[in-house]
């Protein structure tokens, strides 16, 4: 907004020297004058008279007499001319005054003239785009006045609900949805869409109906890609990782190998891994970036769209899930700071969802080295939220073992144990544990 001001000013200001120069500029003095032009002309006549006299046409008494009428005339002609008056009144609007009325008023009438016929907020991002909200808002109005005296147009409502939805306005985008009637049955799209906002409303829990419009997305066309994506979500809020794992490795295999999109959904399978105590294989990891590919995912790639998405999220923070990916990108950077600045940002997403809770409450245990305090609050909530939580049982017990109550602590690692599938990798690790609390208990465990 700045650069622009300058630059409109600068222009304002080379027009209006251009216009003045020439009122403020002086004569240079070399016009003709009127006396000296006369002059010339009496002498060209004076030398004619005199060639005459000479070449004998003309009488010495002739030549006298003209020569006198030539030089009366001449006298006449100067006397004219000097007699013009020098006194006479000067107008007011001087070249001076000119210039300065001419130097002021331009920039005033053209200021005037944008703020009455331009578009001064255009250059205002912020109220540029409170005006496309705006008139957004306003066609969003408009189509569901329309609707109320046309409802038989089931696309409209579709149309209805989806802006709905864009406008963060969930409860009116579920009643267009449900106003649309069976189009929705009929398209993937609409049923993976209705599912998220139905999961929305529901704290983004995707059991239940969420996940039963997903699976008839799913049978509709078994590689709808955010199908896949909510079904691996839904399985992975369930416990059930080998699930979310086969959904997710579906979904790789259809996403080219290099794109950030596919290192997220890498990510997304390993940790369903290492929470389901799955063994990883090589078939499920991603193939390396070949030598010299210049879209490679390097440290400075990653980091490059870390800070876009922190851009972002500054101009949209009410954007909760944005926030979580950014917690869990920092997190992972070890930016433990900025991350727990993340986490407290997710607002209600963190009242509702336990790897949420779980995750913020591993981070502030890494950065304090202690599960003591706010992370064992974190963890207790997410275990009311759900109560089988892997992570969650896994961390309490951690947190009870490090205040000394190992009878707590062995409480809940054995309810991990139930849990976790037949082979889980991690058993042989919980048990050791188990071991190790009983010991500082003064007991033994039986064999």
């Amino acid at each position: 907004m700045n650069v622009f001001i300058g630059i409109s000013a600068l222009l304002t200001l080379l027009v209006v020297a251009w216009l003045v120069r020439p009122l403020l500029r002086k004569p240079t003095g070399h016009g003709v004058s009127s006396e000296r032009l006369n002059a010339d002309i009496h002498r060209d006549q004076l030398h004619a008279l005199q060639a005459d006299l000479a070449r004998g046409v003309i009488s010495q008494q002739d030549f006298e007499t003209t020569r006198d009428e030539l030089q009366l005339r001449l006298l006449d002609d100067t006397e004219s001319f000097e007699a013009t008056p020098k006194n006479r009144k000067q107008s007011f609007w001087t070249p001076k005054r000119t210039s300065v009325a001419v130097g002021l008023s331009l920039p005033v009438l053209a200021l005037g003239l944008y703020l009455q016929l331009g578009t001064p907020e255009a250059i205002n991002p912020i109220a540029a785009a409170s005006r496309n909200d705006h008139q957004m808002q306003e066609m969003i109005d408009k189509l569901a006045q329309r609707l109320e005296s046309n409802p038989n147009d089931p696309k409209a409502w579709v149309m209805l609900a989806r802006s709905y939805k864009a406008m963060a306005r969930f409860a009116e985008a579920q009643q267009a949805f449900e106003r649309a009637g069976d189009i929705v049955k009929t398209d993937p799209d609409l049923l993976v869409d209705h599912a998220e906002l139905i999961a929305i409303l529901a704290g983004n829990q995707l059991q239940g109906k969420p996940e039963q419009m997903i699976n008839e997305a799913l049978r509709l066309n078994p590689e709808h890609p955010m199908g896949l994506m909510m079904s691996g979500l839904a399985a992975y809020q369930n416990a059930d990782y080998q699930g979310a794992v086969t959904r997710w490795e579906k979904l790789l295999d259809m996403l080219p190998p290099d794109s950030p999109d596919a290192q997220q959904m890498q990510a997304n399978i390993d940790d369903a891994r290492a929470k389901g105590g799955l063994a990883a294989t090589e078939s499920n990891k991603l193939p390396p970036i070949p030598a010299g590919a210049g879209a490679g995912m390097t440290a400075n790639n990653v980091n490059d769209m870390v800070d876009r998405l922190a851009t972002r999220l500054k101009n949209n923070p009410d954007d909760l899930a944005g926030w979580a990916r950014l917690a869990r990108a920092y997190k992972v950077q070890n930016r433990l700071d900025e991350a727990i600045a993340a986490y407290a940002k997710t607002g209600k997403l963190l009242d509702t969802d336990p790897d949420l809770l779980t995750q913020y409450a591993d981070t502030l245990a890494m950065r304090n080295k202690s599960l003591q305090g706010q992370p064992n609050e974190l963890i207790k909530k997410a275990l009311a939220i759900a109560p089988k939580h892997p992570m969650a049982l896994m961390m309490a017990g951690q947190a009870a073992y490090q205040s000394g109550n190992y009878a707590a602590a062995i409480g809940y690692w054995k309810t991990v144990l139930s849990v976790l599938p037949v082979g889980s990798a991690d058993i042989e690790l919980i048990n050791a544990e188990i071991a190790d609390a009983q010991r500082k208990m003064g007991t033994v465990s039986k064999p």
